[in-house]
């Protein structure tokens, strides 16, 4: 009997760890979402794949970074490092040493004047921000 037990248990840890974090990101209606529920956003201006995010000062207010954490802990827009689960997504670093999410190399962020899960009023806005699609 306590062999059985030991084998189940070493059989669930082994899936569990087999098993990669999930990113809180989701799909929803042809959009990426935050954990909070929010449209998230590109910029045309950023670069894929070079580890930077231009939007920087003024334009981070207007468009707040879904932002990293270092702890399992997250904060109003942010995500625990343990849950950034690989391709496509990765982290950038910003001038300000904080470090934000990406997704396919394009950093992810929220635009301030959506007002509830489901807004998309940034999109096209200035002809440089897109919605983050899958």
């Amino acid at each position: 009997m306590k062999t059985l037990a030991l084998a189940l248990s070493s059989a669930v840890l082994l899936a569990a760890c087999a098993a990669p974090p999930s990113v809180p990101v989701q799909a929803k209606d042809g959009v990426l979402v935050g954990p909070n529920g929010m449209t998230l956003y590109t910029f045309d201006r950023d670069t894929a794949g070079n580890g930077k995010s231009v939007c920087n000062g003024p334009c981070a207010t207007n468009w707040p970074p879904l932002l990293v954490k270092e702890s399992r802990a997250s904060g109003d827009y942010g995500v625990a490092t343990s849950a950034v689960g690989g391709e496509p997504y990765s982290v950038v670093t910003r001038d300000d040493g904080s470090r934000q999410l990406a997704y396919k190399g394009k950093p992810l962020y929220y635009w301030a004047k959506d007002a509830k899960p489901g807004d998309r009023t940034g999109d096209g806005f200035n002809n440089v921000w897109r919605l983050a699609r899958p």
